[in-house]
């Protein structure tokens, strides 16, 4: 901690969209104080960050700048070691979904911050979301069991392809994406996942043959709830129903609205919602439904780096207010597991009993 400010030092590792933007996050937070960026290669940034010093290799950086707080937004397959190696520095560490590659390596990480008495903040920033946080209220409140049906498709071309590609080096696009959304399956039900199946397909020669940009899987859970999620990245992908968020339930339905404009590669599209629908089941004596639709408006929730500022704020009350974080870290793991697993049934053909 600065002893001139009282702040939190933070490094930030991984300078791409996300971590150009919690490193925003950092500097419009008098909370903390950036001590250095870390990043491989040159990469421009707003004139903001443009002050703070620059380090190319995350090793050099942590023992040089010994912070107390890593923020790292790097590639997945670097997360559970450099997440490790900060801990066992002493310093807690707020780390990109998802924790690791293999759920081996996210118990791993688990294990260190318990042994090392540190905090661990995943980066799941739908927690953060108030149109979210109110979604999930809304489903709990109508009871299962329930039938999830979610998708995160992006039609990408450009930098944003290559940033694809270069994401599935090491990880598909149902597991990058996809723990954001079985996290909130899971908060819904509560219940334990059982089984996953998926499948996955391979839409164009420019990914490697044993890497798939399209997938899709089932869940099933104890309490009987079912859910599906859908995720594909790349050029060939449609623009026609990218964006799906239902929760359905025998007494009714909520649903996120996107705006009829949305394009499936706005960042802010896949945090931003027009309004949450909910809508009952319930049907009266004359056979019509007893009460119409309710559109909930959600125009002045916050954009992308709005909900960047929100979670970065929540990591800097989880330090100072000593929050203990045991349930928010198994939460991580758990989603983690299951789309992992529809990860391994894709590649194996398997239904996956968790």
């Amino acid at each position: 901690m600065s002893p001139e400010t009282g702040a939190i030092r933070v490094m930030v590792a991984g300078l791409g969209n996300m971590g150009r933007s919690h490193a925003l996050a950092y500097h419009n937070n008098p909370g903390f104080q950036i001590v250095g960026l870390v990043n491989r290669s040159e990469v421009d940034l707003p004139d903001e960050l443009c002050g703070y010093p620059r380090l190319e290799t995350f090793e050099d950086a942590l023992a040089k700048l010994r912070p107390d707080l890593a923020s790292i937004c790097t590639y997945t397959d670097t997360h559970a070691d450099y997440a490790i190696s900060a801990m066992r520095q002493g310093a807690d560490v707020f780390l990109e979904k998802p924790i690791a590659t293999t759920a081996a390596d996210a118990e791993r990480v688990i294990d260190v911050a318990k042994t090392e008495g540190r905090k661990l903040i995943v980066g799941y920033i739908l927690r953060h979301h108030p149109s979210w946080i109110r979604l999930i209220e809304e489903a709990r409140e109508l009871g299962g069991p329930y039938v999830f049906r979610l998708n995160l498709n992006q039609q990408s071309s450009g930098d944003k392809w290559a940033t694809h590609k270069q994401l599935m080096q090491t990880t598909s696009p149902i597991v990058d994406c996809g723990v954001h959304y079985v996290d909130v399956m899971c908060q819904i039900t509560d219940s334990r996942p059982v089984s996953v199946r998926g499948m996955g397909v391979r839409l164009s020669d420019e990914i490697s043959a044993d890497m798939y940009n399209y997938g899709h899987f089932q869940v099933q859970f104890e309490d009987g709830s079912a859910g599906w999620y859908e995720a594909g990245w790349g050029p060939m992908m449609s623009e026609t129903a990218f964006f799906v968020k239902d929760i359905i339930s025998p007494n009714g339905s909520v649903s996120i609205v996107v705006d009829a404009n949305a394009k499936s590669d706005d960042i802010d599209t896949h945090t931003k919602t027009s309004a949450i629908r909910i809508h009952r089941s319930a049907i009266g004596t004359d056979g019509n439904f007893e009460v119409p639709d309710v559109d909930l408006s959600m125009q002045d929730e916050p954009d992308h780096q709005g909900l960047c500022d929100l979670e970065q704020a929540y990591v800097l009350k989880a330090i100072r207010e000593n929050i203990n974080l045991e349930r928010h870290m198994s939460d991580a793991v758990q989603s983690l597991r299951i789309c992992l697993a529809a990860d391994e049934s894709i590649r194996t053909g398997q239904d996956i009993l968790l």
